[in-house]
C-alpha cells in the first residue's frame, strides 16, 4: 500500500516538473558535496552556487518529492534560475532510503539535534555558511510533498537555523510521527489527524525545549482536491504555525492572487494559499517566484492581486438539526449582486467542531471558520443563492453563529 502511495506522489510531482522551465545554461552547475558534516542517514547533497552571488548570500534548501532526487528537483523547478537572478545559493538534498521519501516520522528527525534526515540537512546548511560565507540569518527551506513535510520538520525542529519556509502540499510538523518504525502515516495523509492549535504548537515547542528565540515565517500551499496528502492538512498547518507565532486563526487579510486561489494572511508571519480544484500536482510556473517573494529572496514588484468585488445585500439562512453530542447545519447564502467566488466567514460558538462538510471547504474546524465555494458552485447570480452544509460535534452549546460575512461584507 505504501509503495502505491509513494508512486502516486512521484507521478504527481514528476508531472509538475514537466511544466516548469529548467534553468538556462550557465557556467555555474550543480555540484555534489560529499563531506559536509554529521549525516546520520547518509543523505546526498547537491549544491548550486550561481556565477554571481550577493555579498553574504542567502541559502535556500529545496527538498524533493518521494522517489525524487536533488538533481531531479534542480532540473525540474525554477529555484536555480531564480538563484541566478537574485544571487542566493540553493542546497538540493537527496533522501537515501526505500521510496526516496524524507524521514519526517521518526523521533530523531523531529527533535533538535536528534539525528536522521533533518540533522543531515542542517549539516549541509552549516557547511555552506562556513564554506561560502552565507548569511546565517537568511536560511530558508522549501519543498513539495515529502519535501514540504520536511520543510515543516526543519522549521519546527531548527528554528535557530531557518528564518522561513514555503511548503507546497505538506502536513503539519509531527503529523507523520510514528512509533512502529514505519515511515508512512496513512491517518495523517488522509487528513484525519485533527488537533487543537495549542496541541499542534506544543509539538513544535517540544522539539527544541527551552528555545526562546524568533520563530520562522511560513507560507503554505495546498490544493482542495489533493488525494495524496488531503486538504484538511492545510487547516491543521494554519492552526500550528499561527499558534507558534501567538496569532489568531482569524486572517488579518484575504485576497485572490489568481483564478481559483484564495490567500489568507495571519499578520506577516503565516500565509496560506488554497487552490480550488487543484490536486497534489500543484507546483507550476511562477509559483516559485511567489514563494521567494514571501521569503524576501527576490526583488521587484509583487504580483498584482485581483479581488472579487465584495458582495452586497447578502442574507444567510442557517438551519440546525441537533442531537446529544452533535448537529448538522444547512446554510444558504443569498446575494442581491452577482458573486464570482465566495467565502463565508463566521465564528462557531465555543465547544463546536466541524467533522465533515459538503458543497464547501470549511477551515479551520472550530472557532473563526471560513466556508469557501467548491469548483461547481462558485458563482452566485444576482438575486441567486448557494447552499452548503456540515456536520459537527458540540459540548452542550448548540447556539448559532452570531454573524456572517460574505467576501468581507457583513450579511443579515
Amino acid at each position: 500500500m505504501r509503495q502505491r502511495i509513494w508512486a502516486a506522489v512521484a507521478a504527481a510531482a514528476t508531472a509538475a516538473a514537466l511544466v516548469v522551465a529548467a534553468p538556462s545554461a550557465q557556467a555555474a552547475s550543480l555540484v555534489e558535496v560529499t563531506d559536509f558534516g554529521a549525516n546520520p542517514s547518509n543523505l546526498r547533497m547537491h549544491l548550486y552556487v550561481p556565477d554571481t552571488v550577493r555579498e553574504r548570500p542567502a541559502v535556500l534548501v529545496a527538498s524533493h518529492y518521494c522517489t525524487g532526487t536533488g538533481p531531479a528537483f534542480y532540473s525540474g523547478t525554477e529555484f536555480a534560475r531564480l538563484a541566478d537572478q537574485h544571487g542566493f545559493i540553493v542546497i538540493y538534498p537527496s533522501a537515501n532510503r526505500s521510496g526516496n521519501c524524507f524521514d519526517v516520522s521518526s523521533q530523531a528527525t523531529l527533535r533538535h539535534n536528534g539525528g536522521s534526515d533533518s540533522l543531515g540537512i542542517v549539516s549541509m546548511v552549516r557547511h555552506v555558511i562556513a564554506r561560502h560565507g552565507a548569511d546565517p540569518a537568511r536560511v530558508y527551506a522549501t519543498g513539495v510533498s515529502s519535501g514540504a513535510m520536511m520543510t515543516n520538520v526543519l522549521l519546527g525542529a531548527y528554528p535557530d537555523v531557518f528564518a522561513g519556509g514555503v511548503a507546497f502540499a505538506g502536513v503539519p510538523f509531527a503529523c507523520f510521527a510514528t512509533t512502529d518504525g514505519s515511515s508512512w502515516n496513512s491517518q495523517c495523509a488522509q487528513g484525519q489527524v485533527i488537533r487543537t492549535a495549542q496541541q499542534w504548537g506544543d509539538l513544535v515547542r517540544g522539539a527544541y525545549p527551552g528555545y526562546t528565540g524568533a520563530r520562522p515565517r511560513m507560507q503554505l500551499w495546498h490544493g482542495t482536491q489533493d488525494d495524496t496528502l488531503r486538504y484538511p492538512n492545510l487547516g491543521e498547518e494554519i492552526k500550528q504555525w499561527t499558534d507558534v507565532h501567538g496569532l489568531s486563526q482569524t486572517p488579518t487579510s484575504t485576497d485572490y492572487p489568481a483564478a481559483n486561489w484564495t490567500r489568507t494572511r495571519y499578520s506577516d508571519k503565516v500565509e496560506a494559499i488554497s487552490m480550488q480544484g487543484t490536486g497534489h500536482n500543484l507546483l507550476t510556473n511562477g509559483m516559485a517566484s511567489r514563494a521567494l517573494e514571501f521569503l524576501g529572496l527576490t526583488t521587484g514588484q509583487p504580483p498584482v492581486t485581483t479581488t472579487p468585488p465584495p458582495a452586497s445585500g447578502c442574507t444567510v439562512t442557517y438551519t440546525m438539526n441537533t442531537w446529544n453530542t452533535g448537529f448538522t447545519a444547512s446554510v444558504t447564502v443569498s446575494s442581491t449582486s452577482a458573486v464570482n467566488g465566495w467565502t463565508l466567514a463566521f465564528t462557531l460558538p465555543s465547544g463546536q467542531t466541524v467533522t465533515s462538510g459538503w458543497n464547501a471547504t470549511i477551515t479551520p474546524a472550530s472557532g473563526a471558520v471560513q466556508a469557501r465555494n467548491v469548483q461547481w458552485n462558485g458563482a452566485i447570480p444576482a438575486g441567486g443563492s448557494a447552499s452548503f452544509g456540515f456536520q459537527a460535534t458540540h459540548n452542550g452549546n448548540t447556539a448559532r453563529p452570531a454573524s456572517f460575512s460574505l467576501n468581507g461584507t457583513p450579511c443579515s
